[in-house]
């Protein structure tokens, strides 16, 4: 009987435990660097925030509003091409987990179907013998 408890608890682990654990170790890495991107992306914005104020506040004369501007327009392309970097980084992250979860699932799909094709031969095979 010892031995009929070890399999299922192995066949257990192989269909359900392993996949869900490989499954919840790559969602959890998906996670951190998603955060990760977007709390880097935060602080950019609030950086860039903060100089552009820095700089409207030091407009005294005509001379330092034609900087403040012209710094400004700078830093809206810098802020568009940090939009576009940021999307392309989380759109990447988001395909390669899709990808990896995808293999996974194939994976999974396949070692279930062996286990069971395996459980199958072995009980049509004791019935046979008996």
């Amino acid at each position: 009987m010892n031995k009929a408890a070890e399999k299922n608890t192995q066949q257990l682990n192989t269909i359900f435990v392993s996949p869900m654990r490989s499954y919840t170790i790559a969602a959890l890495d998906y996670y951190d660097q998603v955060v990760s991107a977007q709390l880097d992306a935060a602080r950019a914005y609030t950086d860039m925030s903060v100089s552009q104020m820095r700089t409207w506040l030091d407009v005294q004369d005509a001379d330092s509003l034609k900087k403040a501007v012209d710094s400004q327009q700078k830093a809206a392309g810098d802020m568009v091409e940090r939009f576009k970097g940021d999307a392309e980084k989380l759109t990447s992250l988001g395909q390669t987990f899709m990808q990896e979860s995808q293999k996974m699932t194939e994976q999974n799909v396949k070692n279930a179907t062996e286990v069971t094709q395996k459980a199958a031969n072995e009980a049509t095979q004791k019935i046979a013998n008996q």
